[in-house]
């Protein structure tokens, strides 16, 4: 089992940047694959970015591509959201998640085996 908090979360006006960390705690990182997805309100849960237990492959939600970059640190147990040229639309409470193994990454809700609680980031116009 892993523990997952995310932080890093807040107000930022459009153009802005935001990192998001998540840390974990538990069973051994390097064996889960990680992803980020995100909720706005009145919103289904949707998926923003993963990235393979060793880093090496990283994958994204077309409304993100270019200017959100997913990375891990396995010595420090956590994974990072680095968040560029936001806006309105990015809106939502972010969560990470874990999915157990070292075949896939986590892209969809049903593969995600772990969450966070969530940490919110609000772009102002």
């Amino acid at each position: 089992q892993v523990q997952l908090v995310e932080s890093g979360g807040g107000l930022v006006q459009a153009g802005g940047s935001l990192r998001l960390s998540c840390a974990a705690s538990g069973r051994a990182f390097s064996w889960y694959a990680m992803g980020w997805f995100r909720q706005a309100p009145g919103k289904e849960r949707e998926y923003v970015a993963a990235i393979s237990w060793s880093g090496g492959r990283t994958y994204y939600a077309d409304s993100v591509k270019g200017r959100f970059t997913i990375s891990r640190d396995n010595d420090k147990n956590t994974v990072y959201l680095q968040m560029n040229s936001l806006n309105p639309e990015d809106t939502a409470v972010y969560y990470c998640a874990a999915q157990r193994g070292r075949v896939g990454v986590p892209t969809t809700i049903d593969e995600c085996d772990y969450w966070g609680q969530g940490t919110q980031v609000t772009v102002s116009s």
